[in-house]
């Protein structure tokens, strides 16, 4: 047996507290109300320094790479924002998302476990005998729920992925939107629909389902989507 001699470089400190940085970060920023409030969301480098408990370098190596993947953006001499989209470009990734969401419904009627429909289920009986419109903030948290875990079960891990990028963008969106124009309960009725055809593996009533769903939001945030100008 012979080995090959790899060339390899000592592992550097701040190279681990840069990813360290920047795995807390995007942690947070997928975590905000991006589009609940019309002011912009300033990162302050020395406050995220003390509150990381690192040094400066790897905040600013941190934001780097969150700035190519398009959560922040820096602007010269006032400082780096969370990344806000425009209404025109919320609809686009509206759009994208129901193309991969309703891929994701399709592969979950060929993949999805039933102890994952029954989550499914669970999620949407939740609110069976209850006015979403009376609950609008615990059903909103629901409502993503149900549509990550529908990402989940597709099984597969690039739709995943791609989704994780768009994710802060649709939380925010849906987020504003669920509490207006009685949107909670059509969500409701439409979640319904989508596991019952998802629990009969009919991947494509699942998939037009989930597509028309996601379209709906795209529909209504081009009416209504105000708190995007």
């Amino acid at each position: 047996m012979t080995y090959q001699d790899i060339n390899v470089k000592p592992i550097e400190t701040e190279s681990s507290f840069r990813m360290k940085a920047y795995k807390a970060l995007k942690a947070a920023i997928m975590e905000m109300d991006i589009y609940s409030h019309p002011e912009e969301i300033r990162l302050e480098e020395r406050q995220l320094s003390e509150k990381l408990g690192v040094s400066r370098t790897p905040i600013r190596e941190a934001m780097t790479l969150l700035e190519q993947e398009g959560f922040v953006r820096s602007v010269p001499r006032r400082g780096i924002f969370v990344v806000r989209k425009t209404k025109r470009e919320v609809i686009e990734m509206i759009t994208v998302w129901a193309a991969l969401e309703s891929m994701a419904a399709r592969l979950a009627c060929e993949r999805a476990t039933e102890t994952e429909i029954r989550q499914l289920r669970e999620n949407v009986r939740a609110f069976a005998n209850r006015n979403p419109e009376e609950f609008v903030s615990e059903y909103s948290e629901a409502n993503l729920a149900f549509h990550k875990l529908i990402i989940r079960m597709s099984g597969c891990a690039l739709i995943a992925e791609t989704t994780e990028n768009l994710f802060p963008h649709m939380r925010g969106v849906r987020k504003v939107t669920i509490g207006q124009a009685h949107r909670a309960q059509r969500s409701i009725v439409d979640h319904t629909h989508i596991v019952e055809a998802i629990e009969k593996r009919d991947p494509d009533l699942a998939e037009r389902l989930v597509r028309e769903h996601t379209l709906g939001l795209a529909r209504h945030v081009a009416e209504h989507g105000e708190f995007l100008n």
